[in-house]
């Protein structure tokens, strides 16, 4: 790392010594790219700050939540009101009906909701709850979708397990995943075989409608149609893993802009507004076989976090203005398209593949189409590496990882997306150099 991150190297050096490779969460530490990780300092709309004092453009975005921006005055003004009430009581708060009504409002399929503190416990309990209202054990993943690391989904999963070269984890039994079937993402006649043989026997079947955590790949023509009548032909229930997807690709998330409906739906990110969160809904009558309703049980001390519920309505109020999806579609846009431009100018050309829904952008260092984990993980990461590398010393902050998505925010504007491109403009002719020798 040079001169310039020199306080960041020492940080990570300190950081060593008492957590768990020197991070909280495995991408983070810059393994997949080399190098050590900058600390960052500060954040403000579209820009964060490292202790160094360098400045960048973010497109990281805590990996999706900022979708207004770092430090929004709206929620961070509903923050400060919050704690001044108190950070956590163990009892019940109006904030947490008001926000979970917006989200009904905005998601159909959702008619009650529960709240808890992650995505990984949402997807653990929309598992749970769809076993106990089906009384079946199997459950029907995705190759490089990742669900969180709860035990029965953390396998073939995606995201830092795909990036550490790691697609499960010792202390896993092997009986966690005995009833987790793997198929292939946008591959519904494989899916079809894996209903024939166990169909009467399949609790769900749970995706990501856009899949997020081996690079962005949208669902091909079809397929979520697919998948939402193989469970409507056996009873089985489809789960949508909206955590990454939901109020991100649209206002109404992943099912308005597909017009596919979930049975069970999992929340996170931007919901909380940048505060740890989680939730999961659907219909009353799936919904009320949780507890206390029902037997299938869950519980949590800081689920429905009054701070973070008022952070997440502050979110989800801005969200509601006008135009707010088609004004953020069209800065992705404009990204897409300059990067793009870029790396045919680096003579890339066919070499590199660019997926993007929405807000959410992928650059691949493959040949196109990339439309699942195989073509994912075929991408070049010696040539990721050095656009990367580039990318932050041209001021550009991206994921430390070719499986993770780009997202912009409402706080991007032509001048940080200008800043980008150009900055892609030399990092892809390091990529190049790369992929040439």
């Amino acid at each position: 790392m040079s001169d310039r991150h020199e306080n960041s190297r020492r940080a990570f050096e300190r950081a060593e010594r008492v957590l768990v490779g020197g991070v909280n969460s495995p991408v983070r530490a810059f393994g997949a790219v080399g190098g050590s990780p900058v600390f960052i300092a500060s954040a403000a709309g579209a820009h964060i700050t490292d202790i160094d004092g360098n400045e960048y453009v973010d497109y990281v975005g805590s990996y999706g939540p900022a979708i207004l921006g770092h430090a929004q005055p709206e929620v961070i003004a509903a923050i400060a009101e919050a704690i001044e009430r108190g950070t956590s009581y163990g009892a019940p708060t109006e904030v947490e009906t008001l926000l979970a009504g917006a989200i009904v409002e905005a998601i159909p399929s959702i008619e009650k909701i529960r709240f808890v503190s992650s995505g990984t416990e949402a997807v653990m309990s929309a598992v749970r709850l769809a076993r106990g209202v089906t009384g079946r054990e199997k459950i029907v993943k995705c190759v490089g979708c990742y669900h969180g690391h709860a035990d029965a989904l953390l396998v073939s999963a995606g995201s830092g397990a795909t990036t550490l070269g790691v697609p499960s984890s010792p202390g896993i039994p092997a009986g966690a995943t005995a009833d987790t079937l793997l198929v292939n993402f946008n591959d519904l006649p494989g899916a079809r075989e894996t209903f024939d043989a166990f169909g009467d026997r399949i609790a769900g079947v749970l995706v990501e409608p856009v899949a997020g955590n081996m690079g962005v790949i949208a669902p091909a023509d079809g397929y979520l149609p697919g998948l939402r009548k193989l469970c409507d032909d056996c009873g089985a229930l489809l789960i949508f893993d909206e955590v990454m997807t939901g109020f991100r690709v649209s206002f109404g998330g992943a099912q308005e802009l597909y017009d596919v409906r979930a049975d069970i739906t999992t929340l996170g990110k931007i919901i909380g507004g940048g505060m740890p969160v989680g939730a999961f809904g659907g219909p009353g009558e799936i919904m009320d076989h949780l507890a206390p309703k029902g037997p299938v049980y869950q519980a949590g001390t800081l689920s429905g976090n009054p701070v973070a519920m008022a952070a997440g309505l502050a979110t989800l109020r801005r969200l509601r203005e006008k135009d707010f999806y088609e004004t953020i579609e069209k800065k992705s846009a404009t990204l897409a398209f300059g990067l793009e431009e870029a790396a045919g100018a680096a003579g890339l050309s066919g070499r590199v593949c660019f997926n993007r829904v929405g807000s959410m952008l992928s650059c691949f260092f493959a040949s196109p189409p990339v439309t699942d984990y195989a073509s994912a993980t075929a991408c070049d990461p010696e040539a990721f590496k050095a656009y990367f590398h580039a990318m932050l010393a041209g001021g550009v902050f991206i994921a430390p990882s070719r499986f993770e998505a780009m997202f912009l925010s409402a706080a991007h504007d032509h001048a940080d997306i200008d800043r980008a491109i150009a900055a892609a403009k030399k990092a892809f002719l390091a990529a190049a150099e790369v992929m040439n020798a």
